[in-house]
C-alpha cells in the first residue's frame, strides 16, 4: 500500500493528461522511478545514465542492462 500511495494521490493530476500517449509515457516513468525505489537505485543518477546512453545505441540494441534491476553506478 505504501508504495502505492503517491500513484492514488497524484491519479487527479494525471486525470487531465492532453493525450494518451502523454498518459502512457508519464505512466512509464512513474513505473521506473518505483522500480527505482525498490531496488535501491537514486531515480536521478539512473535517468542520467539512462538518458545519456540510450542515444548511443542502435536503435535494435538490447537495452536489458539499462534497467534499474540491472542498473551499477559506473566505476570511475
Amino acid at each position: 500500500e505504501r508504495d502505492i500511495r503517491p500513484f492514488c494521490t497524484g491519479r487527479s493530476s494525471w486525470l487531465f493528461s492532453d493525450t494518451v500517449a502523454g498518459a502512457k509515457a508519464s505512466a512509464m516513468i512513474y513505473s521506473l522511478m518505483l522500480t527505482c525505489r525498490a531496488c535501491n537505485v537514486e531515480p536521478y543518477a539512473y535517468l542520467v545514465r539512462v538518458l545519456s546512453e540510450l542515444p548511443q545505441r542502435a536503435l535494435d540494441a538490447d537495452v536489458t542492462d539499462l534497467q534499474p534491476f540491472n542498473f551499477s553506478k559506473p566505476t570511475a
